[in-house]
């Protein structure tokens, strides 16, 4: 990365410290364990969690499970270089639990690539479940105070399209028997998991397990050339156009900002009922054609001596078919945490493109 897309962080960073500064006293002294902690979740969570332990004096330490240590060392020199930052190089399925106290616990470690999820379903399905498993053991062992497994809003299956904003209680649809979706069968399985384990057991002993049921977001790190829309549309607007849309533009998206999401994930972790699934985006619903829309006229303002890119979809809508959706209703993280997006998609759109521009 370079000094650019290092500022374009750091800015980020220091905002949501001001907007959250009362939050961060909470994990003076921690011992935070996270799994996943090199993937954009990880990423994020960690340039937050370090500048925060340096800006407040928390004495924050972080051990983090990644699979790699050494491509994350090269993409993330000075911050993987952060003298409060441990790295274990393990399978979240199988790691070696950490030497002394753990207070909190994180597990974003996830497989959310689509080839996977084809291909072999049943690696799929066990990262999910049985790295939830062996998180949960950890806390449970170390009688951490807090947990929080970051799920996804594929739980709740294909939303039906005349539900413009599916709440955390909407049914789960049901799917066809075997792991056609092992993603969205393994989430639920390990939502099942913490719910376990977040009721006493015989020995009155239980997990603090919080739930957040994650959608849909953009910002710096969102790989430009995998499965999601949003950053293919902005890889396209870089390279001068056109923009392609694969489908006929018709479903509906919503996108949270990666500094705000790092905001929704800590509260819900530290604030969060245990037990209880929070879902975690934006309300703000837009079609995949008006998003690559939004994507055109933010690198048109950007970048004018370039001009507004051509957006070319693949195929015509079919009249009267309905739209799909996946879009969700937040009310229970606003009314419950007070938790509201703080950044807007055209201001979300800029800054990432401003990132990767300076990469």
């Amino acid at each position: 990365m370079t000094c650019l897309g290092d500022a374009i962080v750091a800015e980020d960073v220091a905002d949501l410290l001001c907007r959250t500064g009362s939050m961060w006293s909470q994990l003076r002294g921690a011992h935070i364990f996270l799994t996943g902690g090199t993937g954009f979740f990880g990423r994020w969570l960690l340039e937050s969690l370090v500048t925060a332990n340096q800006r407040f004096s928390l004495e924050c330490r972080i051990t983090v499970l990644t699979r790699n240590i050494a491509r994350f060392s090269a993409q993330a020199r000075q911050l993987s270089a952060n003298p409060a930052l441990h790295f274990i190089e393990e399978d979240v399925r199988s790691f070696e639990f950490p030497c002394g106290e753990v207070t909190h616990v994180i597990h974003a470690a996830t497989e959310s690539s689509t080839t996977l999820n084809a291909d072999d379903p049943q690696t799929m399905y066990d990262v999910c479940v049985e790295g939830t498993r062996r998180a949960l053991a950890l806390a449970r062992e170390k009688r951490a105070s807090h947990f929080l497994l970051t799920s996804s809003g594929a739980v709740y299956g294909r939303q039906p399209p005349e539900v413009t904003h599916i709440p955390e209680d909407f049914p789960f649809s049901p799917d066809q028997p075997g792991l056609r979706n092992a993603y969205a069968e393994g989430k639920r399985a390990a939502e099942e998991l913490c719910l376990a384990a977040s009721r006493p057991d015989a020995e009155g002993g239980s997990v603090n397990a919080t739930i957040a049921r994650c959608f849909a977001f953009v910002g710096p790190h969102l790989p430009l050339d995998i499965h999601f829309a949003i950053g293919n549309f902005i890889r396209d607007a870089l390279a001068g156009g056109p923009i392609l849309i694969g489908g006929d533009g018709t479903p509906y998206r919503s996108y949270l900002y990666a500094a705000d999401l790092v905001e929704w994930l800590l509260v819900i972790l530290l604030n969060g009922q245990a037990g209880r699934p929070y879902n975690v985006g934006s309300e703000a619903a837009v079609s995949i054609r008006e998003l690559a829309d939004r994507v055109a006229a933010v690198s048109a303002a950007e970048r004018p001596r370039q001009g507004r890119p051509d957006v070319l979809v693949a195929r015509q809508p079919q009249p009267g078919l309905q739209a799909e959706r996946y879009v969700p209703d937040c009310g229970r993280a606003r009314t419950e945490l007070g938790l509201i997006p703080a950044t807007s998609l055209d201001t979300a759109i800029l800054r990432t493109m401003r990132f990767h521009a300076g990469s």
